[in-house]
């Protein structure tokens, strides 16, 4: 009961921060909030905090504590979650389903589209607030020489900056991999890498017309801003420029085909954040900051995680083309099915990193974990050949890896009945989504009934089957499984097995083993630190920081203010505080920076010493019995006749018809696709037909006995 209380409560200041910090975004272009903040950084400049700690408490702290929270929340949170309506009640308003089915920008949720229209409508509301009142206080600059068009259309472009600005200080967010805020919504970082792509692009955009149109005004009047040359416009222009890079070099067109030119230019966010900082100045980058903080702690844990070195135990090689690699993992590291690591293996490349998506089960294997992977592009071929070659030399192959990242609970198994839909290598997730459901021993006694379709180009494609051989051809307690192969580009051998057992039965198989019972202890993939670790590191870091943010800026910007205090007596008041408010000082610019690197560093330096820790602990518990790393596939016991198609491609809402005539009353599917754009285009379609946005019926479809949840698993980054 204290538990549920605590998560209640927890939830509460969730939403607490969450309205705070959207409240402060929506009043900020107001004239009341501009004249209150002034007269609030007046009063507590003269005090220990200064402007410096007001500024970061107001705008950088509440997202920082929501993630902060939101790690401990995560921490305490149940592993099975249920729906709160149950008994085969339709869910009134479902606002996760397909409503935009396009090629360019993917397929996107009904809630995806309000998100983006609040998101435009705080955009216009910030747009209008500051260029209105702009335009009322208009005052030429004499020494611009501007005519009054060109003054109002040269204000018009600088509010872009605020509208680029509001889109950088989301940008980073759904990038986080350990420390994402999307993990409360079930969003996976795979699912949320689309809304830094949304951000990125309407980033250039108005980042491109702020600074076009600034360097447009230059050109026709032949003179710059007196009270803003040097370092400020040549950083926005830096600004300018590496963004446009990134983010033409980040176009599918260059990224799928040139991965390591996009890799390697997008490093230049660093470049990209300091040059932004010099040019809107450290009041600006407070707004930012929260993003940029976690995205530097998150970065800097990836990297301690990522130094240590696994094994490769054994691999399978499959006719195919395709290759399963084994290797050793902590008994206590849990993830759920469909997550997935970043795999890095030095003899191949020292610097690229590939994500794969697990397909054994922490429930089925303890001691070890899976990947799986088809060899059609440079890097992957270079694994196949590497793989054979310390075969025969009966060699160790060194692997680096990242993760698991993945849902916080097994959401899948929430619902009556799954609709699994795979393409390919796209079979992965699902292998271990499959051995998940037959182990697992609490599986809710709703989920009745699972359906994998699965195409295929080719016969020996099916081959990608094998790890889940004894699942198919074993009865599983309490669940029926029912498998559809189609194999599209090949027909049926006169000769030639005819069941989907005969088939696998004669795959051919190459294993190669390389591991010792050695490297289970010594290599074995720890993972990364748990929620309430990484909570502790969060504030590790933040506390640092805003020691070394006050401390700093007491001991260097006070000589700053003596300055401006010195020539104030010189000069008319007036002309001296405007020109302190447009030009930002280097000094606490360069305060933050600072503050912001050792922070980082003290962060990474308790990562390590908890990573240290781990690895001790781990090598000196007791070791437990490894069983041998082949399964036994040679009892089979027939359960379901699974059907295989030669020469077609599936009929989804056929078969989802077919489906549906042996549901007994209603029920909520779960159907999940992963495999090629057209093949997901063409599921979501299927179930928008099927459903409307809002859990609306479509006329003439009230006698449907289902409600479709569409999810689509997507491992290409």
């Amino acid at each position: 009961m204290s538990k549920v209380f605590t998560l209640l409560i927890l939830r509460v200041l969730i939403s607490l921060l969450l309205i705070v910090w959207i409240s402060l975004w929506i009043i900020k272009p107001t004239t009341l909030w501009i004249q209150s903040w002034r007269q609030a950084e007046d009063t507590i400049k003269h005090t220990f905090f200064g402007y410096y700690g007001l500024n970061f408490a107001v705008f950088s702290f509440p997202p920082i504590a929501l993630s902060t929270i939101g790690l401990i929340y995560l921490s305490l949170l149940p592993q099975y979650q249920r729906p709160a309506s149950r008994g085969g009640k339709r869910e009134n308003v479902t606002v996760s389903r397909p409503a935009i089915i396009n090629s360019f920008i993917g397929i996107v949720s009904c809630f995806e589209i309000i998100a983006v229209l609040l998101f435009l409508l705080f955009l216009a509301w910030t747009f209008y607030a500051r260029v209105s009142n702009d335009l009322k206080k208009l005052m030429p600059v004499k020494t611009m020489n501007l005519e009054l068009w060109q003054l109002k259309y040269f204000r018009v472009a600088t509010r872009f900056g605020l509208l680029a600005e509001a889109c950088l200080s989301l940008l980073l967010f759904p990038v986080l991999r350990g420390l994402s805020m999307f993990r409360l919504l079930n969003i996976q970082f795979a699912a949320s890498v689309k809304y830094h792509v949304w951000l990125g692009t309407a980033l250039i955009f108005f980042s491109f017309v702020h600074g076009g149109s600034t360097l447009f005004i230059w050109t026709i009047t032949h003179h710059i801003e007196e009270e803003r040359t040097g370092r400020v416009y040549i950083a926005g222009v830096i600004s300018l420029g590496t963004g446009l890079l990134m983010w033409i070099t980040s176009l599918p067109q260059i990224r799928r085909k040139k991965f390591e030119v996009f890799y390697y230019t997008h490093h230049l966010y660093i470049l990209f954040l300091v040059s932004f900082l010099f040019h809107a100045g450290d009041r600006h980058f407070y707004w930012i900051l929260p993003g940029v903080f976690l995205f530097g702690l998150d970065k800097t844990l990836r990297i301690v995680q990522s130094r240590s070195e696994s094994r490769l135990l054994s691999a399978r090689l499959l006719s195919c083309k395709a290759i399963e690699l084994v290797l050793p993992k902590d008994p206590w590291l849990h993830y759920t099915p469909s997550s997935f690591v970043f795999v890095n293996i030095p003899m191949i490349s020292q610097f690229q990193w590939h994500p794969f998506s697990i397909t054994s089960s922490s429930s089925v294997d303890k001691h070890t974990l899976s990947i799986m992977m088809k060899c059609e592009g440079k890097w992957t071929n270079s694994v196949y050949n590497k793989v054979e070659e310390a075969a025969k030399k009966i060699e160790n192959m060194t692997i680096r890896v990242e993760g698991p990242y993945g849902p916080t609970s097994d959401d899948f198994i929430r619902y009556d009945t799954l609709f699994l839909v795979a393409g390919g290598i796209g079979i992965t997730p699902f292998l271990s989504i499959l051995q998940e459901l037959a182990a697992c021993k609490n599986r809710p006694k709703s989920l009745k009934r699972v359906q994998l379709v699965f195409a295929v180009r080719t016969f020996q494609e099916m081959n990608m089957l094998i790890p889940i051989y004894s699942v198919l051809f074993n009865p599983i307690h309490n669940l029926s499984l029912k498998v559809k192969v189609f194999v599209t580009q090949e027909k049926k051998h006169s000769n030639g097995p005819t069941t989907l057992q005969e088939f696998l039965a004669q795959s051919q198989v190459q294993s190669v083993h390389l591991g010792t019972d050695e490297d289970y202890s010594r290599f074995s993939i720890l993972g990364p630190e748990s929620f309430r670790r990484l909570a502790t590191l969060v504030l590790v870091t933040l506390v640092a920081f805003l020691s070394l943010l006050i401390g700093l800026s007491h001991i260097f910007i006070p000589s700053e203010h003596k300055k401006h205090s010195q020539s104030m007596k010189l000069a008319a008041p007036g002309a001296i505080k405007t020109a302190k408010e447009k030009v930002p000082s280097w000094v606490p610019d360069l305060v933050i920076i600072v503050s912001y690197a050792v922070a980082i560093t003290i962060g990474g330096l308790a990562a390590t010493i908890l990573q240290w820790r781990r690895q001790k602990q781990h090598r000196e518990a007791p070791k437990e019995e490894v069983n041998p790393m082949e399964r036994n596939f040679t009892e089979v016991i027939p359960v379901e006749e699974h059907q295989i198609h030669f020469g077609e491609r599936p009929k989804f809402e056929e078969i989802l018809s077919e489906f549906e005539k042996n549901l007994r009353g209603w029920s909520t599917i779960g159907v999940l696709v992963c495999g090629p754009e057209s093949m997901k285009e063409a599921v979501a379609s299927m179930c928008r037909h099927k459903s409307q946005c809002f859990g609306v019926e479509e006329s003439g479809r009230s006698n449907m006995k289902m409600n479709l949840k569409f999810h689509s698993l997507n491992f290409n980054l």
